[in-house]
């Protein structure tokens, strides 16, 4: 039953402190860390004490394994901005805790991070993440090896045997059946239920120690006190994420709507302008077409006033082609007149024709 087995975060708080409880923190370390775990002592840290105002919001352990690395767990309830922030200082503060001043570089253990989360961090849908430390070459893309002192010989040493190494592990991203003892354990982490055919290691002993009937009604007491206060918080936290997501919201809308009417007004500044290009066109359409007809109009004229010109001057062109014909019916009279006059005066038909210019024949013809 879900309600069964204590929460991971009390079990932390009252039961995986004492050495004989230790096999269960191991078993959840040997199946993150993919090795055997083996603690050696728990170490002093912020929640190692308890206190009046117990924080129910952060709980954590740091322990040291066999050999001689530091391991800090923590159960984070509800959110924090700055989380990634603080587990970096809480890493480095556990570094500079473990060395004394005149120590050798050499004595300070790495250190892993196990964040077990129960809050949205951010992206991505994995329930497990995994950081460390590397060197890669830049140009040549291989990772970096140092040479370090190890029990009075040098071997080479790969950063992420040397740097910090963080688990984040999201709770409620775990969405599957659980089939390996790492999915077992975060199954348990998420649901507090622990099947009777778990394999993973930890999980036998947890089901026999972490039994909430087995408490004492003091120790079930402060417990559901605990399990209270977390729903609470949780209640505050989730009243005033909808609260800040409701304003959120009318912020967006009020935004929305400032946008569609910035967006109304432009439409019709651009309608306006669209108008005015249009009106200014239309004039400029009319003033052409005016242009248009003024110059037509002047053609008009102009071809008016050439017709009157073409007119005068054909009557000139006919008057003159009269006057031509009139003389050229005088001169041929006179032409005749002198024939006439040459002929009674007994010229011969050659004389004639020398002085008029005429043919035989116009000679005799008249």
């Amino acid at each position: 039953m879900g309600h069964d087995y204590i929460r991971f975060d009390w079990a932390i708080k009252r039961l995986l402190r004492q050495k004989a409880n230790f096999g269960i923190l191991e078993g959840l370390l040997t199946v993150l860390l993919d090795e055997p775990v083996h603690i050696v002592e728990i170490l002093e840290s912020e929640s190692n004490q308890d206190a009046a105002d117990d924080k129910f919001n952060r709980v954590d352990i740091k322990a040291k394994n066999h050999k001689g690395e530091i391991i800090i767990v923590e159960i984070q309830n509800t959110r924090e901005l700055a989380y990634m922030e603080r587990i970096l200082y809480g890493v480095s503060k556990a570094i500079t805790e473990h060395i004394h001043l005149g120590q050798s570089y050499e004595e300070i253990k790495k250190v892993y991070s196990i964040s077990v989360l129960y809050f949205d961090i951010g992206g991505g849908t994995d329930y497990l993440y995994h950081g460390q430390t590397s060197f890669i070459g830049v140009h040549t893309g291989e990772r970096l090896e140092v040479t370090t002192k190890q029990r009075d010989a040098i071997v080479p040493k790969a950063a992420e045997d040397i740097f910090p190494e963080y688990y984040l592990i999201r709770v409620n991203e775990f969405n599957k059946v659980a089939v390996t003892p790492l999915e077992e354990w975060i199954s348990y982490l998420k649901t507090g239920e622990i099947p009777n055919d778990a394999t993973a290691p930890g999980l036998a002993e947890a089901r026999e120690k972490m039994r909430y009937y087995d408490m004492s009604p003091e120790e079930q007491h402060a417990y559901f006190e605990h399990l209270n206060a977390i729903m609470i918080q949780n209640d505050v936290v989730e009243g005033y994420r909808i609260e800040i997501d409701m304003e959120k919201q009318k912020a967006e809308e009020a935004k929305r709507k400032a946008e569609e009417a910035k967006r109304k007004a432009e439409e019709a500044e651009r309608k306006a302008e669209e108008e005015k290009r249009k009106a200014e066109e239309e004039k400029r359409k009319a003033e052409e077409a005016e242009r248009k007809a003024e110059e037509e109009k002047r053609k008009a004229e102009e071809e008016k006033r050439k017709a009157g010109e073409a007119e005068q001057k054909a009557g000139e062109a006919e008057r003159k082609a009269k006057e031509a014909e009139r003389k050229a019916g005088e001169a041929e009279q006179r032409a005749n007149s002198y024939v006439s006059r040459m002929k009674a005066q007994g010229l011969s038909i050659e004389a004639i024709m020398d002085v008029t210019g005429l043919s035989r024949d116009e000679i005799e013809a008249l």
